[in-house]
């Protein structure tokens, strides 16, 4: 008996690593972000001194590779790395700019978790755009507050810099005793030693990297629960204990409730506002209005002002952009937002602010795919807010309520873009939008009422 054996070889191609993307691919903003990897948590470890401004810690960044990586860049403005790895294994890091390039040891396979820990520290400070107005890291008389539209996370972390990448975020921000840490989030123990404290914050729920923020200062700091969950508010010191902004913040709950019958449920874990005093920053928030989970910046503190921003929650934070160009449905959302909390409070309906704006608007000017230069712009912010009321008297009151949970539902905690809204109109509504969206979201000349 002959037994017959057949060997043959496969044929192999060796793995082609190679560098990630300097930046996440957005058209107005190609350098933000980052491409190869896409970030799971960002999880902090920092230590701030404000008698010297500086800050200094340690960054642990999990992450899955979405293709065969020989490199990859962090956002990261002003600070330094003295140490960093990867999973474990001692890693280089290089500096251009704002980038910071990162060669581990061995390349990382396309769908493979990995772990960066980089040890770093330096000056904040804040990234100069003479268009936006400044994000970042601000120096204030008794701390520091990081915050910043579209970009402020670089000024004190390492981070894949652009909304298109959620991921979750922890701190642990230990100052000198007499100092307050408010940042996104629940918060968490608290711990004293040899006269510095360290405060802990957590964000479960995937967030935008420029919503992460902390807020270091002297605060009257409030903490309740409202919906089952930690509220969280926080007025300076500086300001009175029952002034404008104290009594706007504890309307906090109500105003959410209301937003939430119209949104759908409440997206996060925790709830509440901070306000900063600081003239410098009030510029930077009158200009950007900036969103924040779990926590809200304003500067001319009034209910309105509360109602804008936590109607970002579900309009920004829980449904993030996926591109800038799509910013009008975070802006005009929140816009509406005040209107209709105007018309709930016995303030002027909603229809009359409507009939206001659609009589000053430029209409050259389009609320979507604005320009980078634009983004905050009247157009995206009020004339977004008339691309939303003009929908609901389009399609009707019962499509259009329908409309805001069904986008809020099917989109929470992930990303969308205008295309994915108008699909989703026409689909609830059961009309061609088209028509609709070109005349009101981009036309040059004022549509027909």
């Amino acid at each position: 008996m002959a037994l017959l054996l057949i060997s043959g070889c496969r044929s192999s191609t060796a793995t082609e690593f190679r560098p990630g993307a300097e930046g996440a691919g957005d058209p107005y903003f190609p350098k933000y972000g980052n491409g190869g990897y896409d970030v799971a948590g960002y999880d902090l470890d920092l230590r701030y001194d404000p008698a010297a401004g500086t800050l200094a810690g340690r960054a642990t960044i999990t992450a899955t590779a979405t293709q065969d990586l020989s490199r990859l860049d962090f956002d990261l403005a002003h600070l330094t790395v003295s140490k960093i790895t990867v999973d474990g294994v001692a890693a280089t890091a290089s500096a251009t700019g704002n980038e910071l390039v990162v060669t581990p040891a061995t390349g990382i396979p396309e769908g493979r978790g990995f772990t960066v820990v980089a040890e770093y520290g330096g000056t904040p400070g804040l990234l100069e755009n003479k268009t936006l107005g400044n994000g970042g890291w601000l120096r204030t008389r008794d701390g520091g507050v990081a915050l910043g539209q579209p970009e402020s996370a670089s000024t004190w972390y390492p981070v894949n810099d652009h909304p298109s990448d959620k991921a979750t975020f922890t701190l642990a921000m230990t100052v000198p005793d007499g100092l307050e840490v408010i940042s996104n989030g629940v918060p968490g123990p608290r711990a004293t030693k040899d006269g510095w404290t360290t405060w802990r914050w957590s964000e479960a729920a995937p967030m935008a990297s420029y919503l992460s923020t902390v807020v270091i200062g002297q605060y009257r700091i409030g903490t309740s629960t409202h919906g089952g969950k930690p509220m969280i508010v926080a007025v300076p010191e500086s300001l009175p204990e029952n002034g404008p902004a104290a009594r706007s913040l504890a309307r906090t709950g109500e105003i959410t409730d209301y937003l939430a019958s119209v949104f759908g449920p409440y997206p996060f874990d925790a709830n509440g506002g901070v306000v900063v005093d600081d003239d410098r920053i009030g510029y930077a928030l009158e200009t950007q209005s900036r969103p924040v989970y779990g926590s809200t910046f304003f500067d001319k503190a009034n209910p309105g002002v509360v109602a804008h921003e936590l109607a970002h929650q579900w309009f920004g934070d829980s449904v993030a952009l996926t591109r800038w160009r799509d910013i009008w449905l975070n802006e005009g959302f929140a816009t509406y937002a005040e209107w209709l909390w105007s018309e709930h409070d016995g303030g002027k309906p909603a229809q009359q602010q409507f009939d206001t704006t659609y009589a000053s608007t430029d209409w050259t000017q389009p609320a979507a795919d604005p320009g980078p230069d634009r983004i905050f712009s009247d157009a995206v912010y009020e004339r977004g807010a008339l691309v939303v009321h003009a929908l609901r008297r389009t399609i009707g009151d019962e499509a259009f309520f329908r409309l805001l949970k069904t986008w809020t539902s099917e989109r929470g905690n992930g990303n969308g873009d205008t295309a994915q809204f108008i699909a989703t109109a026409e689909k609830v509504s059961g009309k061609d939008l088209d028509t609709f969206f070109t005349a009101w979201l981009t036309g040059t000349t004022a549509p027909a009422l």
